[in-house]
């Protein structure tokens, strides 16, 4: 069954996670995507942080520098933001 016959909340396509997609896939083809695997974990991970934080209206860059900077101190990183 398709999820938005049960949840009418749901949008009926995908457009908005494809758009969301749209400039990393871009950025991929430009540069040649990563040569690793480990590298293509990295930056799935990393654009999915920044693109939560933009849908949360919260500055990525600064969230990243807490917890690189909890990670330097072998602490655990802090919750993601809820933002406003």
């Amino acid at each position: 069954m398709i999820a938005f016959v049960k949840n009418p909340q749901l949008p009926p396509t995908n457009n908005e996670a494809e758009r969301a997609l749209r400039h990393a896939v871009i950025a991929r083809h430009i540069g040649f995507g990563t040569r690793t695997r480990e590298g293509s974990l990295a930056y799935s991970s990393l654009l999915s942080v920044i693109e939560t934080c933009r849908l949360r209206e919260i500055n990525p860059w600064n969230y990243i520098a807490e917890v690189l900077a909890l990670a330097r101190q072998g602490l655990s990183p802090p919750p993601f933001p809820v933002g406003s």
